[in-house]
């Protein structure tokens, strides 16, 4: 695993010209947007990396890419990979293992989820403050000393300083944002209106495919984690016959609320 990293970060590096990325930045389901932000980008595509998965999902253009946004350098997957796709666990995580071999000394993440908590509406911004991962742990498995301790702590996953100031941006800004936990399943299929409830039930106010294993690469790094879910749908009792989740729904509301975050993200990163 350590050679694969390695090598998929030395490809990197080399066309990056001495350049360090100093902040990740990972971009969920029609989140993409934010990288027409980062000036003078450098864009390489997953599929050029030696031993890289490739993103298969709707609404992952499966991009590097590396350039200067809030005044730092940073380096920005242009969609994910996902558990679902058939990928092993270690796979799916290897390119945080790479962006951390690159030099980042803070990692912020966004998805397109949906809302378990009934007060939410589709298009809300919510602040990750803490997670239920029900995906396979990324650190099972011989442990990489390099990259962290076997037992990595998890008290705070999300760190609490980045949160505080995301909130206060957003006040400064006049946006409102939400805060909750999230929840991850293997997926590909969306949840049944049971499988909300239940999940509300034990504490979750936001569900997805994704983010709890890179959260949880990271911190075994020590890496500060900031998250943030956009809510593209939100529970329905089966009462209501005609309503279906649609995954081209879930991406057309993530790109409306993709300005929305990337103003917060771009603050973020001027702070650091």
């Amino acid at each position: 695993m350590l050679q694969n990293i390695l090598k998929a970060a030395e490809f990197v590096s080399a066309r990056l010209d001495g350049r360090r990325p100093e902040v990740g930045i990972i971009l969920g389901s029609g989140l993409g947007k934010l990288a027409d932000e980062i000036q003078d980008p450098v864009v390489i595509p997953y599929r050029s990396i030696p031993g890289f998965p490739v993103s298969t999902a709707i609404g992952h253009k499966g991009n590097f890419i590396i350039g200067i946004l809030g005044g730092k350098m940073v380096i920005a997957m242009q969609g994910r990979v996902h558990y679902y796709e058939g990928y092993g666990i270690g796979q799916v995580v290897l390119p945080i293992r790479v962006m951390i071999w690159l030099g980042i000394r803070a990692l912020l993440v966004s998805n397109a989820s949906g809302g378990t908590n009934p007060d939410f509406e589709v298009g809300d911004l919510m602040i990750i403050r803490d997670h239920i991962n029900l995906i396979p742990n990324p650190l099972i498995g011989p442990n990489i000393d390099e990259f962290g301790p076997r037992f990595p702590d998890m008290t705070r996953p999300y760190d609490p300083g980045l949160i505080a100031k995301a909130k206060q941006f957003a006040k400064e800004e006049g946006m409102t944002l939400r805060e909750g936990v999230y929840l991850a399943t293997s997926g590909p299929c969306y949840e049944t209106p049971a499988e909300y409830r239940f999940f509300h039930f034990v504490g979750a106010d936001a569900v997805g495919m994704s983010t709890t294993p890179e959260v949880i690469v990271a911190r075994h790094h020590g890496i500060p984690v900031f998250g943030m879910s956009v809510i593209t749908d939100v529970a329905h009792d089966t009462d209501d016959d005609k309503y279906i989740t649609d995954g081209d729904a879930i991406v057309e509301a993530a790109d409306g609320a993709a300005g929305r975050m990337t103003v917060i993200f771009t603050r973020l990163i001027e702070s650091l």
